[in-house]
């Protein structure tokens, strides 16, 4: 494992000791959870960038309502 330091605001440090408390965890380990948890639902594969990338323009353009009926209209 690497070592780190990372600050925290007291109100942040007083959860996770509560939380660690709860859990009978260390801290460090609840950190080392969530950062894995971060990690994965961050993770980028080709699906999911391109529904990434499809969320992000969708809305954005105003056109023609009826172009799933006419597509080929506007296609030429």
């Amino acid at each position: 494992m690497i070592r780190t330091q990372i600050q925290l605001t007291e109100s942040q440090a007083k959860s996770l000791r509560e939380i660690s408390n709860k859990k009978g965890m260390s801290v460090a380990e609840l950190i080392r959870q969530s950062v894995e948890n971060f990690l994965e639902n961050n993770k980028m594969n080709p699906d999911r960038v391109l529904r990434q990338k499809a969320k992000e323009v969708a809305g954005r353009f105003r056109g023609s309502h009826d172009l799933s009926i006419n597509h080929d209209k506007y296609w030429e």
